[in-house]
């Protein structure tokens, strides 16, 4: 009999180089394997091995074999829920692949420490023109360069059509065809590490998409009691969990064995649902860390989370999760808040900009068990002792401009100086930065929501969705249509700085602060850290954040930051003797400042300190 708890599904060599299929069809009495080899198409009875598992070998299997599934008399010919490969799309049928056929070049990578990580997020599709895995290599230079050390990639699993966002997949171990399959990933993490970068892949383990989703034929992979925003939940609780929790824990590892990948983002692990024993996430964890470890390579995992809950990272014997770091959405709102005014939807809990970005500054969580008026009941609690390397922020995010009405980046809604001002918040503030693709330079490319469902009727819902969402947020007019090919085709970043223009400004600020991140110790001090308000000049407020612990006061940095948009006299520096190491409105950057520096403009900031 099958061990459930272990079992590996899909098209998988053995040692002697033979082929074995299995899949975890309960639902089932009978399965047939239908391949294509050499011009024929052959059937194959399936043997049943116990718990709804059914087997067959075969010798001489080549990679690129194509197969499918015929379920008990059923006619039709379906792919396999844990293909590897779909070359031809999430209709037609699976392919054969061997992960351990590539050569890999990066057997010295160990991996990048979570205090080191600097997070670029990226969607492959729209990252060049070419959108492909293999296009993305002519870029990751620019991105060591400007001082990122890691790429997060958003989803890659098999979805539906040409384009999407990702999240709408349906093949968890299939790495999508349009980007050059799974052979590609494995070229663009090799890659990556040669340079000195650590890859960091989007999974989505809380539903199935709704368009080339055949799972539930074959067996109980949905929930029958949870649901989510976007169709049914995962059964991770459920009768006959044991299957597709190791379905999950197999395909983490195989991200993490077959593709090198240095780590997991866990899209909205609010949605995963699961009332055993021991929650599915804290397994994720430890499958996650224990093929890192065996390997020699630092694994994150890091979860999408807006419930400002901490357990999450708390250690497993304290009764959490023992996942590395989660996102930390209220820094986000409230510098959002603060730049462009906006009091709608979720912003709306946002009223006080300064004294909750003091707080998200030094207590990580805005909404720590205090009452929030968006969501009609109190809400989150306190970050406790966990030290700033664990909680990820930023100011930019696929969601946060893809989900406005009409995909706009930030810097269309606020004037230069608020987007570096925005930009040092983010980069001095003592958490991981995560940055979205072309934040850097302002990309003038939008970044609207896309899909490519072949139902009419998925391309109605999702317009209808879209249309409600925005509502939400009184925002009313046209939005771009998802399915249409140029609203795709609308988000391909340019990469274009012009040496002499705002764009190379702002992207030349990013490049400093990040560079001070790796060079001076307080930045490198996640845990000191204070913030205060100061009144000057008739109450407009100046942010004083200050890093660094204060026994080594030579490595202290303290910055300044004019949330206003009159300029205020710099305020006395609390370091003595220290310098003016940056200010945002330097010419360099964009600004108009030239000399010496004696007063701060609107929306700017000074860092001060001693020189490293």
């Amino acid at each position: 009999m099958v061990d459930t708890l272990t079992q590996r599904q899909g098209a998988l060599r053995a040692a002697d180089g033979s082929v074995g299929w299995c899949v975890w069809a309960p639902r089932q009495k009978h399965l047939h394997l239908v391949t294509w080899r050499g011009g024929r198409r052959c059937e194959h009875a399936m043997s049943p091995v116990g718990n709804g598992y059914f087997e067959f070998g075969a010798a001489d299997v080549e990679e690129g074999c194509r197969y499918a599934y015929r379920l008990g008399d059923d006619s039709r010919e379906l792919p396999d829920p844990a293909s590897r490969w779909q070359p031809d799309g999430v209709h037609h049928p699976s392919a054969v692949w061997f992960p351990e056929s590539f050569e890999w070049s990066d057997g010295d990578w160990r991996g990048v420490p979570r205090e080191e990580l600097v997070i670029y997020e990226l969607h492959i599709g729209t990252f060049t023109r070419e959108g492909s895995f293999d296009a993305a290599i002519s870029r990751l230079a620019d991105l060591r360069d400007l001082g990122v050390t890691a790429i997060e990639i958003m989803p890659v699993a098999q979805f539906p059509g040409r384009r999407n966002w990702g999240y709408d997949n349906v093949y968890w171990y299939a790495v999508q065809n349009t980007y050059g399959g799974p052979r590609a990933l494995q070229r663009l993490v090799d890659a990556s590490h040669r340079l000195g970068l650590a890859v960091i892949l989007d999974v989505v383990y809380n539903h199935l998409g709704p368009e080339g989703n055949y799972a539930s034929q074959y067996g109980p992979y949905d929930s029958e009691h949870h649901r989510t925003p976007w169709g049914p939940g995962m059964n991770f609780d459920g009768r006959a969990r044991h299957a597709v929790r190791a379905f999950v824990l197999d395909n983490v590892r195989y991200w993490i064995r077959d593709f090198h990948v240095d780590g997991l983002r866990l899209d909205s692990v609010h949605a995963v649902v699961d009332h055993s024993p021991r929650h599915i996430l804290e397994e994720i964890g430890a499958v996650a860390h224990d093929v890192g470890d065996r390997a020699g390579r630092t694994v994150h995992v890091i979860a999408e989370s807006n419930l400002n809950d901490v357990r999450v990272l708390d250690a497993p014997q304290n009764g959490g999760y023992g996942l590395d770091a989660q996102w930390s959405d209220d820094f986000h709102h409230c510098v959002h808040a603060l730049v462009t005014g906006e009091r709608n939807g979720y912003y709306a809990d946002f009223t006080d900009p300064p004294r909750q970005l003091l707080k998200a500054l030094t207590r990580t969580f805005v909404f720590d068990g205090c009452y929030s008026a968006f969501r009609g009941r109190p809400h989150g609690k306190p970050a406790n002792n966990h030290g700033g390397e664990r909680f990820i922020v930023s100011i930019q995010t696929h969601d946060q401009v893809g989900n406005r009405l009409l995909g706009e980046r930030l810097h269309e809604n606020i004037e230069p100086r608020q987007l570096r001002l925005a930009a040092g918040l983010l980069l001095l503030a003592p958490y991981v930065p995560l940055l979205f693709m072309g934040e850097e330079y302002a990309e003038a490319s939008r970044f609207p929501f896309f899909c490519d469902f072949g139902d009419p009727r998925l391309q109605e819902a999702v317009r209808r969705g879209r249309s409600e969402e925005f509502r939400s947020f009184d925002w009313k007019g046209d939005f771009p249509d998802p399915s249409a090919q140029q609203t795709f085709e609308s988000a391909v970043l340019s990469w274009r700085w012009p040496e002499q223009g705002a764009r190379a400004g702002l992207r030349r600020l990013y490049q400093d602060l990040l560079a001070a991140r790796r060079a001076w110790p307080a930045l490198r001090d996640f845990r000191h850290r204070d913030a205060e308000l100061l009144d000057v000049q008739g109450g407009r407020p100046v942010l004083r954040l200050v890093r660094g612990d204060p026994m080594r006061a030579t490595e202290r940095i303290e910055a300044f930051f004019n949330l206003g948009e009159d300029a205020v006299p710099l305020p006395p520096s609390g370091i003595r003797a220290s310098n003016v190491l940056l200010h945002s409105d330097d010419v360099k950057y964009g600004g108009e400042q030239r000399g010496t520096v004696d007063g701060l403009a609107g929306f700017a900031f000074v860092i001060r300190g001693h020189m490293p």
